[in-house]
């Protein structure tokens, strides 16, 4: 028990910015057996956006709270994420041949596609929380606890189903690298999809549909424009499963 608590800290430390116990010990080895609590950290996140729109939302007007919101998230995350899809929107957008977009993704720079990509990315999920939220307060809190396990879940899956594909071993992300054990992907998808109970089940349903088909088509992209996947890619992947989440709720709503 106590090395799976060191494993969870070790994904906490990795994928956040928050702070960890002194005592947890950190080794490439045991951030590649951590992948296993990636969607966890969602609970983690899902959990502080949630409490920091709530509080928001009590003294200032809801679409503020939600902008607010995701900014601490943001903040939580050392925009951990955002980072990988404005770098994957340059790469996928500005290269050509695989070798390009490898060296593209990999400029600390942000180019034309990564600032348009991040600008509408941003926006389309302030957006549609905002319109989750002309429900009630508890619709975003739900949305919130839900997509940001479930979008982890996605960019853990590729990490189970693609090779990686960077050969630096200075790579951030490189003892990532490994697929998942049916054990470790169990507890993954465990707490990936336990959130989804708290939705209607049309809501989790087509939360779950529309994740599950952007993670396909991406898993798809990436195969045929690199072969497999990179750090950014799993971020973009994250990103954009989180929208999807958002976007099948709303859809959702048409059929309630």
């Amino acid at each position: 028990m106590r090395y799976q608590i060191e494993l969870f800290f070790t994904a906490l430390g990795f994928f956040t910015r928050l702070p960890v116990p002194a005592w947890v010990p950190w080794s490439p080895e045991r951030l590649n057996h951590a992948a296993r609590y990636f969607p966890l950290i969602g609970w983690v996140i899902g959990a502080i956006g949630a409490a920091s729109y709530l509080a928001f939302a009590w003294i200032l007007p809801p679409t503020l709270a939600v902008i607010l919101s995701m900014a601490v998230t943001i903040r939580a995350t050392g925009a951990f994420h955002e980072d990988g899809w404005a770098d994957a929107c340059d790469g996928l957008g500005g290269g050509w041949d695989k070798a390009q977009v490898l060296t593209i993704m990999k400029d600390s720079r942000i180019g034309s596609y990564g600032t348009v990509g991040l600008v509408l990315m941003l926006l389309a999920k302030a957006v549609a929380l905002i319109e989750i939220g002309i429900e009630d307060d508890l619709s975003v809190v739900l949305a919130l606890a839900v997509a940001h396990p479930l979008s982890r879940l996605a960019s853990t899956s590729l990490i189970h189903l693609l090779p990686y594909v960077r050969e630096d071993e200075t790579s951030k992300s490189k003892p990532l690298a490994r697929r998942l054990t049916p054990a470790e992907l169990l507890i993954a998808t465990i707490f990936g999809l336990l959130p989804l109970a708290l939705l209607h089940p049309l809501e989790a349903l087509a939360a779950v549909l529309a994740v599950t088909a952007l993670t396909l088509w991406s898993a798809r992209l990436f195969m045929r424009r690199l072969g497999g996947y990179t750090g950014d890619l799993l971020g973009a992947t994250q990103q954009a499963s989180e929208l999807a989440c958002y976007l099948g709720i709303l859809i959702a709503w048409n059929f309630i």
